[in-house]
């Protein structure tokens, strides 16, 4: 290693995009230090950043170091910083406290050393080393077009002796105004639950141990000004964009100092760095903005820029899990094949139960060939016919867990992961099966490539269903969840690399594995086992907080609910369903003719409108009833907008008033009109509506065809008025039995 580094960098950066900017100081050789991270603003001179910097700068407090602390991006504790440090580790307890220098400092791939630098969105990279630790360290940090702000470290072992590295996080500097914390929790089938408490002194943690983004995840951790909203409120956010362990946090110093960050959780002795190798860190990223839908829209368009988004024209889906079960008889199968395509379904999804010994969740997992006992032929019969009708097929996988009683377990039971010299405690009958052993990866690997080579395979459902308890490599128990993680996206890229074109979902049991890291490898989220509309309201609405409509697996079940029991008319499920990319999860075969109809109307039109449904800036409306729960997809030009007003409860008072249609120009004029009208059973029609009620024989007629419609539209249909009219003094609400939804669409007329 070379010594007596000398420390060139003394430079100043400005980044700015979409109504962001981020000053950052790498002066004096420093670390890269968040001097602003917020609102844009504007052109800044080399003097104005000096100043900002001395403006930063603290007087000498009491019981505090003389210097003052700088909080670098990747914070040091040799500065005085008693939070949580950026680096830790150590060399047998040497090397724990490391104290980099900055000497080399990149700006979009360009070499900067003592001068200003302001451009739009861009990437700053800056190299450092800490001679006496024998450590070398690669900063990142970038904003990107959509104005969120992600970072990234790279810590590297110089010297012969190894380091064990115990963990890497990141952490952005908040402001003190900003004083309460929302993150997510939840559980299997009641996902993304928000939970708001105020920001105190202290470490608010959220630690995920169970080596998968799980459903009682932080998700995506706020801070912001008191009360903030959808709306509104000066909102900070972070989200650790990793599939394994990980942490998020908010920390607020006794000396008023406030970060949020994040990281990767490492278990102990997972990282032990031999001289010349390195770790990089998950991604930080940050997200800004007035509302917490201006902190979602951020994300949703970094996510809509990924090479591999879909389109719009997702096709809509059916998944046969709780049509049949492991139950898989050829000719059900095929006749719920061709009710699906009568419906307009595109895309057919075959679930657990087609390979092995697996007739049930005990047995077979982990071969993945297709079985003879039930399917004599192969999946071709079924294929076959699915693409006679103009649909494409779907099947599902679960390529890192194992069942004991399953060939490869018997074979290799030392791909099993466990540590201590037991095997771990089951669930669901389930292991988990080592994808870090470079032989059982490629067993693996080789068993789905052989399937999507002979079959016509458009589509992975890819399920976890289990947590990574006890998650050793054998002979040594040695931890291997980061291994493990890594090894997933490898084999999802290699499959999709092999078979340009196939989609692959991420399902872990419901929404168990969603987060940015995941989404640049895969193509849709399943959000939740449970397919309940009104649990879907809360889930997909809080999922969305991460993840725009057009990735989340959003189905309409059958009338009764198989996780929670409820009822539900089809009008409900089908209007909660439309808000993402739709699918039917439902025995269409034992469907009524009515029930039929009505089914293909509301496909019919998820297909007129799934450009705007899945393309549009969501926009979740703030009502201080919370029986209410109110949303719309605008279109980007603010042509149109969809509005769906649900009612998840019984309010207090009889009318609920006017609805506000917030997100349209308020310039222009918009006609409102209500959509796929309810049957009278659940719905008053309000005067502006313009619609007269059938005739009890018109209405028997219509029911005979399955029409929802109990209502006619008149010459007066809807209204229109302007976009602030709309947004400012809104409509009279329609009173809706509970549980139920009614959907708006507004249209530019001027």
């Amino acid at each position: 290693m070379p010594k007596g580094v000398e420390v060139t960098v003394d430079a100043r950066v400005v980044l700015r995009s979409s109504g962001v900017s981020v000053v950052l100081d790498v002066t004096a050789g420093g670390l890269p230090s968040v001097v602003h991270w917020g609102a844009d603003l504007g052109a800044l001179t080399q003097q104005d950043v000096d100043t900002l910097i001395s403006a930063s700068g603290r007087p000498t407090m009491s019981n505090m170091v003389d210097d003052g602390i700088r909080l670098a991006v990747l914070p040091e504790h040799w500065t005085g910083w008693v939070g949580r440090p950026g680096v830790s580790g150590s060399r047998r307890g040497g090397d724990w406290s490391p104290k980099f220098s900055t000497t080399a400092l990149r700006v979009d791939g360009a070499a900067v050393t003592d001068q200003l630098i302001e451009l739009g969105s861009g990437a700053v990279e800056g190299e450092a080393v800490d001679e006496a630790a024998g450590l070398g360290l690669t900063v990142r940090v970038e904003l990107t077009e959509s104005g969120l702000l992600r970072s990234q470290a790279t810590v590297s072992n110089l010297v012969d002796e190894p380091y064990q590295l115990d963990e890497v996080v990141l952490a952005y500097p908040v402001p003190q105004l900003a004083s309460e914390i929302l993150d997510l929790a939840g559980r299997w089938a009641k996902e993304r639950v928000p939970q708001r408490r105020e920001f105190t002194v202290g470490t608010h943690l959220r630690e995920n141990r169970k080596g998968h983004s799980a459903p009682d995840s932080a998700y995506v951790l706020h801070v912001g000004t008191a009360g903030f909203n959808f709306a509104g409120g000066e909102i900070w956010a972070v989200h650790t964009g990793w599939s394994g362990n990980h942490t998020h946090y908010a920390e607020r110093m006794y000396s008023g100092d406030q970060v949020i960050g994040g990281g990767e959780l490492l278990l102990p002795g997972e990282v032990v760095l031999q001289r010349g190798e390195s770790y990089t860190s998950p991604w930080l990223y940050g997200s800004y903005g007035i509302g917490l839908d201006a902190i979602a829209q951020r994300f949703h368009r970094f996510l809509r820029s990924r090479p591999n988004h879909p389109s719009t024209d997702r096709p809509v889906t059916i998944n046969v899990w709780e049509a049949v079960y492991f139950d898989h008889d050829l000719p059900k199968l095929v006749a719920l094949a061709e009710a699906a395509a009568a419906v307009g379904v595109e895309r057919y999804v075959l679930d657990d139960g087609w390979f092995g010994a697996r007739r049930d969740d005990r047995a077979g997992l982990g071969d993945w060939t297709v079985s003879a006992d039930v399917w004599p032929d192969g999946l071709h019969p079924l294929i076959n016919r699915v693409n006679e009708l103009g649909m494409q097929f779907g099947l599902w996988f679960e390529p890192e867990m194992i069942n004991l009683d399953s060939d490869v377990a018997r074979a290799h039971p030392e791909w099993v992961m466990a540590t201590g010299g037991r095997v771990p405690v089951e669930a669901r009958f389930q292991q988990v099966i080592n994808l870090g052993i470079p032989e059982c990866y490629a067993i693996n690997r080789d068993a789905m490539l052989a399937l999507l080579d002979e079959y016509n395979i458009a589509y992975i459902k890819w399920d976890h269903n289990r947590d990574l308890i006890d998650a050793g490599t054998a002979p040594t128990g040695r931890p291997g969840v980061r291994e493990q993680t890594i090894a997933y996206y490898r084999l999802v890229d290699e499959l999709k690399a092999a078979h340009p074109g196939l989609e692959i979902e991420t399902c872990a049991s419901g929404g168990g594995r969603v987060d940015i890291e995941v989404l640049l490898h895969t193509d849709r989220i399943w959000v939740s086992d449970c397919i309940d509309p009104l649990e879907r309201q809360q889930m997909n609405r809080w999922t969305q907080q991460l993840a725009p409509a057009e990735l989340l697996g959003s189905h309409i079940a059958s009338g009764t609910s198989h996780t929670t029991g409820r009822s539900h008319t089809l009008n409900f499920r089908a209007a909660s369903a439309v808000f993402g990319h739709l699918g039917i999860e439902w025995d269409l075969t034992i469907a009524s003719p009515e029930e039929i109809d009505e089914l293909t109307a509301w496909v019919a039109f998820y297909k007129e409108h799934r450009s705007l449904l899945l393309g549009g800036d969501l926009i979740r409306i703030d009502d201080p009833d919370e029986t209410l729960s109110a949303q719309a997809i605008v279109a980007p030009d603010r042509s149109r907008a969809i509005y769906s007003f649900a009612d998840v409860g019984r309010s207090v008072v009889v009318m609920r008033g006017r609805l506000r249609f917030p997100g349209l120009d308020p310039e222009r004029r918009y006609r409102v009109i209500p959509l796929m009208l309810e049957k009278a059973a659940t719905v008053q029609a309000p005067h502006w509506w313009g619609v007269e009620k059938m005739s009890q024989a018109e209405e028997a007629a219509h029911v005979t065809h399955g029409a929802a419609l109990t209502f006619r539209p008149t010459a007066d249909f809807g209204v229109e008025l302007t976009g602030a009219a709309l947004a400012k003094v809104g409509l009279l609400h329609a009173p809706v039995h509970p549980e139920n939804a009614v959907l708006y669409l507004a249209e530019a007329v001027s």
